[in-house]
């Protein structure tokens, strides 16, 4: 009776120890993206692996010293500057403050693109280093990695990880060459739209022309920042037949931090597995100061305000009219802001360094999140049911935004043209139009509605590849293609000629014939 339970737990016990004591190299993206990263990583070691992160010497979040991971520090700069990134934003404030819509946006993309051209250059300086350094890749190759975990946002860990011959795991949502889909899986511009459009999947004809433009231009963003500075990298350490893409589009799984109540539906590929809000948690009791301040909103509720890791302030007179519009409300306010304190600070608004923001999501006296639209915010909005009023700053934002607008669940206005009324007019909206919370719940509840949770579904197919030494079963071989190959570009010209063969020889035949003809009858007649 008690064989078949024993045979049994030694089997589950003989499957444990295939993944326990995994030993994984970590190669992070600084930022907003380590928030995520972290996630993963904690989970990990939790679940009895070994972590080790390489981290630039310039890092602002990723700490050398953690209980969760090991860390290399390496004698680099990973090109992370503050400084520039408060520039930048003091910069498209007024550039959009000035007007002239269309060349606003393209003094601004193309700022961006400078931007992104040196942050790449750097990285790439960065990996030169470490990969001239004998005695750190001696020590990286001895350690017996299992497989390695990255941001594809940036190419080092990809580079790495084919560097050490390791299966590679990528957490993803935007490559080098932009969103992480249009890297692997194949994109129909007629119903997916770029990133950055602010279109649907239901275009017009009109909408699919601005599409289709707005893709060549992406494209010669990349041809810019990216493919000047990764192809000679590329070809220098992997030989001159190898385009730095396969290599990305070579790993095993691509963990997507997206899924489809956020995604408009497209074309997806089998290794490519969604953990949208895998970050996403059931809120936990607040501090007691804190609850005791949301407690005192009664049945008005709370509004709580971030901006995200990034930006810790905004110029002062959009401070000064946001805090002028907030003292307008009856509800409290949170905000997280780190700049000077506003002179029209109503006595409803709490001003604060840091705030538990998916604690205070969670809460049910939450009525609305006033955010500046980053991925992880937003995902943490619809976990727990909360509608927004959006403030996009830069990079993904407003097209994040955009995706919450377009199902109704978000008012969303541009920062560079608030103002006091108009804000104060949002938040109202937001508050007392029943639909928008209506709206978020429905897609709270399709978003819930999974059969494993996210992260779990992460761990599972980052232990499948340690099982398995890679996942190459679920990857395809489109990308060894050319693009005359891929799109059967070759195989149409050879049909079409083999064709005109035909029809060439039957117009040569019926000429032929027609001409016996003609000289039989002329041959009669005479």
């Amino acid at each position: 009776m008690y064989r078949p339970i024993l045979t049994a737990l030694a089997v589950v016990l003989c499957s444990a120890a295939l993944v326990n004591g995994g030993k994984v190299l970590v190669f992070p993206l600084d930022g907003s993206h380590w928030i995520n990263m972290k996630v993963i990583i904690e989970e990990l070691h939790s679940r009895g692996h070994e972590v080790t992160v390489l981290r630039p010497s310039d890092a602002w979040y990723i700490k050398p010293d953690s209980p969760h991971y090991k860390s290399i520090t390496l004698n680099a700069t990973g090109g992370f500057d503050n400084d520039n990134l408060d520039k930048f934003l003091k910069t498209s404030l007024e550039m959009q403050r000035q007007g002239a819509p269309f060349w606003t946006r393209m003094a601004l993309e193309i700022e961006l693109v400078k931007g992104s051209y040196e942050f790449h250059r750097m990285s790439l300086l960065m990996m030169e280093e470490m990969f001239a350094d004998d005695k750190l890749m001696q020590s990286l190759h001895n350690a017996k990695y299992d497989l390695v975990l990255t941001d594809p946002a940036i190419g080092g860990g990809v580079l790495l990880a084919h560097r050490l011959g390791l299966p590679l795991v990528l957490n993803v949502r935007w490559t080098v060459q932009g969103e992480g889909h249009q890297a692997i899986a194949p994109t129909p511009l007629s119903y997916v739209p770029i990133p950055g459009s602010e279109l649907t999947d239901k275009m017009t004809f009109t909408e699919r022309v601005k599409n289709m433009l707005i893709y060549f231009f992406i494209c010669f963003q990349y041809w810019y920042a990216t493919e000047s500075n990764y192809k000679p990298f590329v070809h220098r350490h992997f030989g001159p037949n190898v385009h730095y893409m396969e290599l990305f589009q070579s790993a095993d799984i691509w963990l997507m931090r997206n899924d489809f109540t956020f995604e408009w539906p497209r074309p997806t590929m089998p290794n490519i597995v969604y953990m949208s809000g895998f970050q996403c948690k059931p809120a936990k009791p607040l501090p007691y100061e804190l609850e005791d301040f949301v407690q005192s909103s009664g049945e008005h509720g709370v509004i709580v305000m971030t901006l995200g890791t990034l930006v810790e302030k905004l110029p002062e007179d959009i401070t000064e009219d946001i805090a002028a519009a907030f003292a307008q409300l009856p509800q409290k306010v949170i905000w997280r802001h780190k700049g000077k304190r506003p002179s029209t600070l109503g006595n409803n608004t709490l001003m604060l360094d840091w705030l538990p923001q998916n604690d205070l999501l969670g809460h049910p006296k939450t009525r609305v999140f006033v955010a500046h639209g980053g991925t992880n915010g937003m995902q943490e909005a619809i976990y727990h049911g909360v509608p927004l009023v959006g403030l996009p700053l830069m990079f993904d934002q407003p097209d994040n935004f955009f995706r919450m607008k377009a199902r109704g669940v978000a008012k969303v206005l541009d920062l560079a043209t608030v103002y006091r009324d108009n804000f104060l007019e949002a938040l109202k909206e937001v508050l007392y139009e029943p639909s928008y919370r209506e709206k978020m719940k429905v897609l709270s509840s399709l978003h819930r509605d999974q059969p494993m949770k996210p992260l779990d579904r992460a761990m599972f197919w980052i232990e499948f590849v340690m099982r398995h030494k890679g996942a190459a079963h679920l990857r395809t071989e489109s990308y060894k293609m050319s693009t005359i190959q891929y799109h059967s570009i070759d195989v149409a010209a050879f049909l079409l000629a083999v064709v005109l063969l035909i029809f060439a020889v039957f117009i040569a035949a019926v000429k032929f014939l027609w001409r016996r003809l003609f000289k039989r009858k002329k041959v009669k007649k005479e």
